[in-house]
């Protein structure tokens, strides 16, 4: 499978942090600064976002990311899903599938 550019570059950024601890240090500290001081040119972020690179090298700690809550407004579901919800259930939260980095099996019982 063909990496796209934007896979390339956030894989340059993660192997020279990897290599680099004063990088990796102003990329967590100045992400946007870093980043195109690295590229040599601007990058273009979209209006209101921001970037952050969080530090999850350490294999001493259990890294689990918190993601945004999904707007149930604007979600589109499949059969599946609907047949969930026709079914009656009373909530319509969808299911939160979350991972960590670092984990070993059995931790949480």
């Amino acid at each position: 499978m063909e990496l796209t550019k934007e896979q390339k570059v956030l894989e340059s950024i993660v192997k020279k942090a990897w290599s680099d601890p004063v990088f990796k240090d102003n990329l967590i500290k100045g992400p946007v600064e870093t980043i195109e001081n690295f590229l040599g040119h601007p990058i273009h972020l979209p209006e209101g976002k921001t970037i952050a690179f969080v530090d999850q090298s350490s294999s001493s700690t259990i890294f689990i990311n918190i993601p945004a809550e999904p707007n149930m407004e604007d979600v589109e579901l499949n059969e599946e899903q609907l047949d969930i919800i026709s079914g009656g259930t009373a909530d319509h939260t969808p299911p939160i599938i979350v991972s960590a980095s670092n984990y070993t099996p059995g931790i949480f019982g």
